[in-house]
């Protein structure tokens, strides 16, 4: 029973502390390229810029942002742990 517990429920290799690292520049990339596409829609359609999707905007980007900064946490435990 102590073999099966360890195989399946027991601590990864150091390698698996790779997955999130690629999801930490995943949602960096995704949250520099939300904020390059929402800027440059207001510069492009000031007009039609209403709060709404102010909100929206800051939401997303907010959002992205701490995906990148869970990841990045998680990433770094995961290096100092094992």
């Amino acid at each position: 029973m102590n073999s099966f517990m360890n195989k399946y429920f027991g601590p990864l290799p150091r390698e698996y502390c790779v997955y999130f690292y690629i999801l930490s520049v995943f949602f960096g990339i995704l949250f520099v390229v939300s904020l390059f596409s929402i800027a440059s829609f207001i510069i492009m359609h000031f007009k039609k810029v209403n709060t709404l999707f102010i909100i929206n905007s800051f939401l997303i980007l907010f959002n992205t942002f701490l995906g990148y900064l869970a990841n990045r946490l998680l990433n770094t435990m995961c290096v100092k742990s094992i």
